[in-house]
């Protein structure tokens, strides 16, 4: 009689094996439909190529301590009465709020998309904006802030 080994433990990483290769193509192709990064949103406003409006769904007292410069401010539950108003429905939007901890982009993006605008949400929002070492427009002025190294690429470049 011989020893057989004993089936060898999945680990809690693949206890649910990942998605066939088609279907994880499909999701993340449908995620990036509907997010962003600070670093993509910044990029784009520096060199002068943004197609799309940035959007602060914040309060006022948060918009007057800093944001996106250039950004609209349109506090989610001012959206249905305001967009029309300040936005151009065939312009994409790029919505934010504070961070990865708040939904507060999601609801707004979520108005926008129901008043029939084509909406991203920019992960991290304006927490990771600051965190990357981008500049914000504050009731006194610009602000920057420097890079912080345990979050933010050092040389600014995530090589993603």
């Amino acid at each position: 009689m011989t020893a057989t080994a004993a089936p060898q433990a999945t680990s809690s990483v693949l206890a649910v094996p990942p998605a066939a290769p088609g279907d994880a193509a499909a999701y993340f192709a449908a995620r990036l439909a509907f997010h962003t990064d600070v670093a993509d949103v910044h990029a784009a406003l520096a060199a002068g190529h943004a197609d799309f409006a940035v959007v602060d769904s914040r309060s006022t007292q948060s918009w007057d301590q800093g944001h996106v410069p250039g950004a609209v401010h349109l506090p989610t539950a001012q959206i249905p009465a305001l967009a029309a108003e300040f936005l151009d429905p065939a312009v994409p939007v790029v919505v934010y709020c504070w961070g990865p901890g708040c939904d507060g982009a999601t609801r707004a993006a979520l108005a926008l998309a129901r008043l029939g605008y084509r909406v991203k949400e920019m992960l991290g929002g304006i927490e990771y904006w600051i965190r990357e070492g981008y500049a914000v427009e504050t009731w006194e002025g610009t602000r920057q802030l420097p890079a912080d190294p345990l979050t933010a690429p050092l040389d600014g470049e995530c090589g993603c």
